[in-house]
């Protein structure tokens, strides 16, 4: 049996203390009883609203084989028979056993943050490396306080590279996460009015997002985007922190990793890229120029970790969106269909205008139309009203006609927009989705945005469940 962790390691790295007779070890981790499989580990985190520990029980029920519970709760524990782990804090005790983790990899070592466009890079990085070795990389987008050291924890010893996805909501948050991963290379994929309320400026936010220098490892790197206006000073800071390997992707004459070319299509794109003095055509299985930007990060770090370029270029043409984050759908209605660019993961302003972006590049048939169905951005602060009055300037340039909005904050935007563009807005998720399932119409492209707790995966999820997908073997009439 290949363990995740023997528990005799899992003891020493965590300083707990067994309870029972405990299984040799570990084929893997979960903080969730709903989805634990037999023979993995349940750790009782303390979150802010739920308490592993209440839910211990059940995942006993689904498998586990092990339990990680706090010395505080161990009396309420009695009645399960399982063997655990007693530890002083469940959390704290993750957080050692992925240091352990960390110490133990001999793999190269990549961390990712920025205002935008972290995820989507992780994957590219989890898809460009398989081809040259074993990848593991954070789930979803496990990028904080508990998802880190839960990503490390979960890391095999024979991983070739580590791809970690680190984020922030204020100052100082992505400090103590990056120490525990200590990247070989750090990627910042761009800085942007992201969380704004809890920042001055952008310079602070780029001043936060510059603490993944301070864990790269010595002789590591940094890969930064040369088009951004942070650039200068993000490239002062880090040599500033001694790291010697500066290297930056873009379009700008003077990138490292450099978009010579582009040219996009409604469901994929191709991009030219100049690396190393030579120009390599790039196909990639998604749309967006936002996306073309991130490959060429994804693509440097692959020439900077010496992995196999040719075959990761093969790899990145079979990337598809995922879910939330510009995933195509094309759905049946009456006797045609319509179009819908699934975007409602998250919202910021930059990521706004990238799938306006998106949209505007995207082709309606018939007479169909172009549709934004747009929510609140949250955490603007006092810059809330300007930065949804602002979003009038790319739908305009864009020329899309058709805006649906919702949401306190997107009443600003509906009294910016000119007559001449169709603008239907309601006061909340639910009242939208009512009008979104009643007016879409064969031929339009609709695609769906907002901040992730508005909820306007709801909209997605009733289109999904009212229309269904559209087969190529049918005819339009």
């Amino acid at each position: 049996m290949s363990w995740l962790w023997t528990t005799e390691d899992m003891i020493a790295a965590m300083a707990g203390r067994p309870f029972g007779t405990l299984p040799e070890g570990i084929t893997g981790i979960s903080i969730d009883s709903r989805s634990i499989s037999p023979g993995e580990a349940f750790f009782a985190i303390k979150g802010d609203r739920v308490d592993g520990h209440d839910y211990a029980s059940m995942a006993v029920a689904n498998g586990a084989s092990l339990l990680v519970v706090s010395e505080a709760r161990l009396p309420a524990m009695g009645r399960l028979t399982v063997p655990m782990i007693v530890v002083e804090d469940v959390l704290a005790a993750l957080g050692r056993l992925g240091l352990a983790s960390r110490e133990r990899s001999k793999a190269r070592i990549i961390a990712v943050t920025g205002s935008v466009g972290k995820t989507t890079t992780k994957e590219m990085l989890r898809h460009v490396l398989s081809p040259s070795g074993k990848v593991h990389a954070s789930v979803a987008s496990f990028n904080n306080h508990w998802g880190v050291p839960l990503t490390l924890a979960r890391m095999p010893d024979d991983t070739d590279y580590g791809v970690f996805e680190v984020g922030m909501n204020h100052p100082g948050e992505i400090r103590p996460l990056v120490e525990m991963i200590r990247p070989d290379v750090a990627i910042i994929t761009t800085i942007a009015p992201a969380h704004l309320g809890n920042f001055k400026n952008i310079k602070e936010i780029a001043a936060a997002k510059a603490e993944i220098f301070e864990g790269v490892e010595p002789g590591g790197h940094v890969v930064l985007n040369r088009d951004n206006d942070q650039f200068n000073f993000l490239d002062r800071t880090a040599q500033s922190l001694g790291i010697e390997h500066i290297h930056s992707f873009g379009q700008h004459a003077k990138a490292e990793f450099r978009l010579a070319e582009f040219n996009g299509a409604d469901e994929n794109s191709t991009l030219w890229l100049t690396i190393g003095g030579e120009t390599l055509e790039v196909a990639i299985g998604a749309p967006g120029r936002h996306i073309a930007e991130n490959a060429l990060a994804a693509l440097g770090v692959v020439r900077i970790v010496g992995a196999d370029m040719e075959r990761a270029i093969a790899a990145i043409a079979t990337l598809k969106p995922e879910k939330g984050r510009g995933k195509r759908h094309r759905l049946s209605i009456g006797s045609g269909s319509f179009t819908l660019i699934d975007e409602s993961y998250n919202a910021n302003p930059a990521s706004m205008r990238a799938a306006i972006a998106l949209l505007a590049a995207s082709e309606p048939t018939s007479r169909g139309r172009r549709i934004a169905v747009l929510g609140d951005m949250l955490e603007m602060g006092e810059y809330a009203q300007k930065v949804h009055t602002d979003l009038a300037v790319p739908l305009l340039a864009a020329g899309i006609e058709h805006v649906w909005l919702a949401g306190a904050e997107m009443a600003a935007l509906k009294e910016s927009l000119p007559e001449s563009v169709h603008v239907e807005y309601r006061e909340n998720t639910a009242e939208l989705t009512d009008y979104v399932l009643n007016s879409v119409a064969p031929g339009d492209v609709l695609m769906v945005k907002s901040s992730l707790s508005i909820g306007f995966g709801k909209i997605v999820a009733a289109l999904l469940d009212k229309f269904p997908p559209f087969s190529d073997t049918q005819r339009e009439l």
